[in-house]
């Protein structure tokens, strides 16, 4: 007993104070992890899962409102469309009951075409013709019913100025022109599927379609149109055929659609009734298209409420798989738990050692889900040949989440290690 003949008393000694540094807490943390690398991977697959969808759905909902204001700015925000007040209404009836003339002039086109910021316009309505037969045979004789008829199929009535505004990709022969139009000719354009229901594919032959036995030669098929796609399904005449023919419109009023340059709806709307009916205006009631912001705004809230929810439900599954594990280690530990009290360990550096294993399971896998999500992005924009939009303020947080995440799901895990008392853990 050397140490005791040198003055040296027992009750002299004193136990220095254990000390638990950044630098040791984040080695003794790494090292949990990586002595169990597949459960590891496995509890981290939650918060990868909802950090990825996070950043992808703030991401992705960028882009994509940004793609929809881009499409609705080409399309809608360069559409105005005019409609007839008085015939709808039927302020305009004549006496005996006969159908009103309709409240655009002869030469809407013309006027349309003067105003300053309009491409194209003219007028479009549905033929008053109830139940028409539309064949593309000829009637056999009288009384006998006409073989091939398409019900399906509308009739409608426009000006070349309506058919130009509509924007139509011709898959087949030519639109009709003002020289169909003054002379009321009978001819007509179909739709692709209007022609593939009567079975016409080809007009080099100049084949006819017979409307209550009248023919009409068909000058072209459309393909494709940018606006009212319902001329898709139909047969469309020139409009001073179907005045002479058919009478104006009456269930359905005629409609000016007009083709603007961006920018000039709203002015093209104001004028538009001014310049078509200077003697009374208020007969017609143009229609400019809603505010790009409005939608813009309203797609974006939809799409974030939504997809931001089932990331939170991700990111609850993660936090609930971190939770789990760091309680079955800390089960799985208790001898190593109690060896350190009995070394020297305080509650709180066993407390602060778990913490810091959940913390680091939150921030790696808010690190993968935030990589994924933005490759994701990117991907699919690349696919969708889109302009990817991803916030810094998105994507940089985003690590952050998942270890704050980590540590909320290892405070229950950790304060249960911390109160494990030495002795009992080392007779486990």
């Amino acid at each position: 007993m050397k140490w005791r003949t040198r003055g040296v008393r027992a009750a002299d000694q004193r136990v220095a104070p254990t000390r638990l540094g950044p630098r040791d807490l984040t080695a003794e943390a790494v090292t949990g992890l990586v002595q169990r690398p597949a459960r590891s991977i496995l509890t981290m697959l939650g918060t990868v899962l909802g950090i990825g969808v996070f950043v992808a759905v703030l991401a992705l909902t960028s882009t994509t409102t940004g793609q929809i204001g881009k499409s609705f700015s080409v399309l809608k925000a360069s559409t105005v469309t005019v409609d007839d007040t008085a015939t709808s209404s039927g302020s305009g009836s004549g006496p005996g009951g006969t159908p009103p003339a309709m409240s655009f002039p002869a030469d809407t086109d013309t006027r349309l075409a003067a105003l300053s910021g309009v491409v194209d316009g003219g007028l479009w309505w549905a033929v008053p013709l109830r139940d028409p037969v539309i064949s593309a045979r000829p009637p056999q004789g009288p009384g006998t019913a006409q073989s091939g008829q398409q019900a399906s199929i509308g009739l409608y009535a426009a000006t070349p100025g309506a058919l130009a505004a509509m924007q139509t990709r011709l898959g087949a022969g030519v639109l009709f022109n003002t020289f169909h139009q003054d002379r009321g000719e009978r001819v007509c354009v179909l739709g692709a599927g209007a022609a593939r229901a009567l079975g016409i594919s080809r007009v080099d032959n100049q084949p006819a379609v017979f409307v209550n036995g009248v023919a009409y030669t068909v000058l072209g098929i459309i393909s494709d149109t940018q606006r009212l796609p319902e001329a898709l399904l139909g047969m469309i005449i020139p409009g001073g055929t179907a005045l002479d023919a058919y009478g104006p419109p009456t269930d359905q009023p005629a409609q000016a659609v007009i083709h603007v340059r961006l920018g000039a709806a709203q002015n093209i709307a104001r004028q538009a009734p001014l310049a078509l009916r200077p003697d009374n205006p208020g007969l017609l009631q143009a229609v400019p298209p809603p505010d790009p912001h409005t939608l813009r705004d309203q797609v974006s809230t939809d799409l974030s409420g939504l997809f931001l929810l089932l990331a939170g439900i991700c990111l609850a599954v993660g936090a609930l798989g971190i939770a789990n594990t760091t309680l079955v280690a800390v089960l799985e530990r208790s001898a190593e738990i109690g060896l350190r009290r009995a070394l020297g360990a305080r509650p709180r550096h066993i407390g602060a050692q778990f913490l810091a294993e959940s913390t680091c399971l939150g921030a790696l896998g808010g690190l993968i889900g935030t990589a994924l999500g933005v490759l994701t992005v990117v991907a699919i924009s690349l696919a969708e040949h889109w302009s990817a939009i991803i916030e810094p303020a998105t994507v940089l947080p985003a690590p952050l989440v998942g270890a704050l995440v980590g540590l909320l799901a290892g405070l229950y895990p950790a304060l249960r290690a911390a109160r494990t008392e030495p002795l009992e853990a080392l007779r486990r």
